[in-house]
């Protein structure tokens, strides 16, 4: 993408919905109760399950110059079956550039790790897949001293697949280095979830008048 005037806008639809491309069948709120962790303990390996909601709300329209994104805001919260305290928490963007046909997510977690995920996606596609790797300047992660030197991320897959019965599955790879463990472990996550809730129109989508519609 070469643009020689960066600052001029690209003018902009104030419908978020009608322009998400592969991203517009996340918007509204999901919830799942199949989930399995499977992450590393001082014995080795353990997978245990968890339920989880997941919110993807509409973001107006974002310009950087001529660059125009669409997107979603998002917030995972997972919990053990029959609990309350928080098992995992997650938030971010979900962004989508049509010029490109490139999907953004970022991950922000309250364990001082960041992360942004890059993949190439069009409008209808039943999946999509984002990866982001330690040491990328455009799809990396960022750690705390503890984390980095314990529990090292080299890279996090994510593969969301939209479903002919309407629901959402995803799968998850974080892979980690940990001080004396020969290979490289498999952080991995899974789930399926159902919508319960569809998105509320983004404010200048109310400011226009315009109608939400529920995602297909």
């Amino acid at each position: 993408m070469h643009h020689e005037d960066i600052y001029t806008e690209t003018p902009a639809s104030p419908d978020t919905l009608a322009n998400l491309g592969p991203l517009a069948p996340l918007a509204g709120t999901w919830y799942g109760a199949d989930g399995v962790d499977t992450h590393p303990v001082a014995e080795g390996t353990e997978s245990e399950p968890f339920v989880e909601t997941q919110t993807y709300e509409l973001l107006d329209p974002q310009n950087s110059g001529p660059q125009l994104l669409y997107g979603l805001r998002y917030h995972v919260a997972i919990t053990k079956p029959g609990e309350l305290n928080a098992f995992h928490d997650q938030v971010g963007y979900l962004l989508w550039e049509p010029e490109t046909e490139t999907v953004f997510m970022t991950l922000a977690i309250p364990r001082a790790q960041v992360a942004m995920a890059v993949g190439k996606a069009k409008p209808g596609d039943k999946q999509i897949h984002l990866r982001a790797e330690r040491g990328s300047t455009m799809n990396g992660i960022a750690s705390n001293p503890f984390l980095e030197k314990n529990f090292r991320t080299e890279s996090w897959d994510i593969t969301f697949t939209f479903n002919e019965d309407g629901s959402i599955s995803y799968e998850e790879d974080t892979v980690l280095v940990i001080p004396g463990v020969e290979k490289e472990f498999h952080h991995t996550d899974k789930n399926t979830l159902r919508m319960i809730a569809a998105a509320r129109p983004n404010p200048a989508m109310v400011q226009e008048g315009l109608m939400n519609r529920n995602p297909k």
